[in-house]
C-alpha cells in the first residue's frame, strides 16, 4: 500500500496524483498553502475514496524548512510509514528578466526547487525506515525547452531535473527510486484561469500525469525510469 505526501495537492495536477493514489488503496497527505483550500481537498477526496481515514492535509508552505520536517513526522505518525513523495508544488513566473523582481526571483526559486530539496531531505530517513519506496518530482518540458519571459520558472525546472536526477545516483542503492516527470502543456489554472472561449482539449489533463505516476509506482523493481517526458498528442 502506497502511503504518500503530494504536496500541492488541493487542485490540478497535485489533486488528480492524489485521487490516483486513493483509488488504487492508498493513504496520502496532501498539501497547500492555503488552510481552508486544504481542508476543502480533503473533504472531497475523502468523500470520492469512500473512507476520509485514508486522505490528510496540513498547510504548508514548501519554503519553511520546519514546516516540512513537522508534514513529514506526521505523515509517518499518521499512516504507520511513508513510501511515496510527490514534489508537485510549484509556482510559476512569466515575465521578462527586466520585470523581475528580487522577490519574484526568489519565491519561484524557493518553491521550485529548495521546496523539493527541503521535502527530499526530510523524507529519505522515513522511505529508508519503510524500506525503499519512490520519489517523484514533476518538473516541466519548460526545464529542457526554453522560452522568453519565463527565465526564472525555466530556471527553477532545469535545476529541478538536474537535482532529481543527481538524487537517484545517491539512493538507488537504498531501494528509493527517484524519477522526475516533464509534462507539456497541461489544462490546469496553473497560468491563469483561461477564457471561457478558450479550447484547451488539445492539452494533457491532470488525470494523464496522474496516470504517469501510478506507472511509474507500478513499474518492476528491477528497473528505474529515472525521467519521463510527456506532451501533448497533437499540437493547438
Amino acid at each position: 500500500m502506497h502511503t504518500a505526501i503530494v504536496t500541492g495537492g488541493t487542485k490540478g495536477i497535485g489533486y488528480g496524483i492524489a485521487e490516483a493514489l486513493l483509488a488504487a488503496g492508498g493513504c496520502v497527505m496532501i498539501t497547500g498553502r492555503n488552510a481552508a483550500g486544504v481542508a476543502d481537498a480533503v473533504g472531497r477526496l475523502g468523500a470520492g475514496a469512500g473512507k476520509s481515514t485514508r486522505v490528510s492535509g496540513r498547510a504548508v508552505d514548501v519554503r519553511d524548512r520546519a514546516a516540512v520536517d513537522a508534514m513529514v513526522a506526521e505523515a509517518v505518525r499518521q499512516f504507520g510509514s511513508l513510501n511515496t513523495l510527490v514534489n508537485n508544488a510549484g509556482v510559476g513566473l512569466f515575465t521578462a528578466v527586466e520585470q523581475t523582481t528580487d522577490e519574484d526571483w526568489a519565491r519561484v526559486i524557493e518553491t521550485n526547487l529548495t521546496g523539493v530539496f527541503y521535502c527530499s531531505r526530510a523524507a529519505i530517513p522515513a522511505l529508508r525506515q519503510a524500506g525503499g519506496g519512490w520519489m517523484i518530482n514533476i518538473a516541466s518540458l519548460a526545464g529542457r525547452n526554453y522560452f522568453a519571459n519565463a527565465s526564472a520558472y525555466c530556471a527553477s525546472k532545469a535545476g529541478l531535473v538536474a537535482f532529481s536526477e543527481a538524487l537517484m545516483l545517491e539512493v538507488r542503492n537504498d531501494n528509493i527510486r527517484v524519477s522526475v516527470v516533464m509534462p507539456g502543456s497541461v489544462a490546469t489554472d496553473f497560468t491563469g484561469p483561461s477564457g471561457k472561449h478558450d479550447d484547451e482539449s488539445w492539452k494533457l489533463t491532470p488525470a494523464d500525469i496522474a496516470e504517469v505516476v501510478m506507472d511509474l509506482l507500478r513499474h518492476p523493481s528491477r528497473s528505474l525510469p529515472s525521467k519521463v517526458e510527456i506532451r501533448p498528442a497533437r499540437t493547438k
